[in-house]
């Protein structure tokens, strides 16, 4: 998968900076949220990942965006595809916009559309949303491209886009397992403190949750002892992950993709 630089810096070549780097970010945390199961965030970021990509666009087309208070996604896709056919590209009047309205629309009704009695819709709404938000970075990554690099070139990065995610962690009768290339007993650690963050964690779960992954207990006590310059233990055993532990749990699961 190209990485979120390369992305920014390709896609400079052709729209607004401060709206692509909003857009990559929130590409970013979206997959985050998937691979956490929190679908709600997932969905939320999908949200504002369509509303940087909007002002991409409507700031491509040589117009200038209203003040945030006034932005309304709505109107900015309807204005797209009234934009001259002869001027823009059906990507940019139409099939980007309209990938769009589906992935807003989601978004800004979560849980609205759905009667309280139903199966909890949140987990395919995600799926759902994170597959579309993936082609439209795909396509406007594509779009700032064309001509730049070779056609083959331009389909490996879309690719590395669009790849199906799947979700990291997995939860059976209560019990939270991770899906990770490299299980060591200090990773495995780091990742449940990092999965309950911000709250705290007892060390006895930490312990668990090593064990479970298939390290002894000894093992998962000396783990439990190497992250101690990475959390913050209240005295009763509530661990709760610092700063550089967040940095190092999100690194160790960005090489995990």
């Amino acid at each position: 998968m190209p990485t979120a630089r390369h992305v920014e810096e390709m896609l400079k070549d052709v729209f607004d900076p401060v709206h692509t780097d909003a857009a990559v970010e929130h590409f970013q945390r979206m997959l985050e949220e998937l691979q956490k199961r929190d679908w709600e965030q997932t969905i939320l970021r999908s949200g504002k990942l369509v509303e940087a990509v909007l002002k991409s666009l409507w700031l491509h087309a040589g117009n200038s965006l209203p003040p945030d208070r006034d932005f309304k996604a709505g109107k900015i896709m309807d204005d797209l595809e009234r934009l001259p056919k002869t001027a823009f590209a059906d990507t940019i009047r139409i099939t980007i916009p309209r990938a769009c309205r589906f992935v807003y629309d989601v978004a800004s009704n979560r849980g609205a559309r759905h009667d309280p009695g139903e199966i909890d819709p949140n987990e395919m709404d995600a799926n759902a949303v994170v597959s579309i938000a993936s082609w439209i970075m795909a396509e406007i990554l594509r779009y700032s491209q064309r001509g730049s690099l070779d056609p083959s070139a331009v389909a490996s990065l879309v690719a590395g886009l669009v790849q199906k995610r799947y979700p990291f962690i997995e939860e059976v009768g209560g019990r939270v397992r991770f899906h990770l290339t490299k299980k060591s007993a200090r990773g495995i650690g780091l990742v449940a403190l990092w999965h309950k963050y911000p709250s705290p964690l007892c060390s006895t779960e930490v312990i668990d949750a090593i064990v479970r992954h298939g390290h002894s207990q000894k093992n998962a006590r000396v783990a439990l002892s190497r992250l101690r310059d990475v959390v913050d233990d209240d005295g009763e055993g509530n661990l709760r992950l610092l700063a550089p532990g967040v940095r190092e749990a999100e690194e160790l699961l960005a090489g995990n993709r």
